[in-house]
């Protein structure tokens, strides 16, 4: 089984926007939380959230980062692609640029 994929955003204060900081893979919210607090707390953010991917209705899914797709066996197949955020991007999800 594919554990689902938890988008996070965060910001540092509250004037700012919530931003994508990128994603965690965990069986249910709870632990969604605490794996992107551990993951992502290089920053001292002042608010984050985890939103579960399936609730991400992209407008354009072509272009968009927040991909589900289902596979051949009705399980869904999680994909992330290529952009991971505007806070730190490839660098905060530990890809490369």
């Amino acid at each position: 089984m594919i554990e689902p994929v938890f988008e996070v955003f965060a910001r540092k204060s509250r004037g700012e926007p919530l931003r994508h900081i990128g994603f965690v893979n965990a069986v249910d919210g709870d632990l969604a939380k605490v794996y992107a607090w551990k993951m992502y707390d290089e920053q001292n953010w002042g608010e984050m959230c985890v939103i579960p991917r399936t609730a991400i209705i992209p407008v354009n899914p072509e272009e968009s980062q927040f991909v589900t797709m289902m596979g051949r066996d009705g399980e869904q197949a999680l994909v992330h692609s290529k952009g991971t955020g505007s806070y730190g991007g490839a660098e905060v999800a530990g890809g490369t640029r």
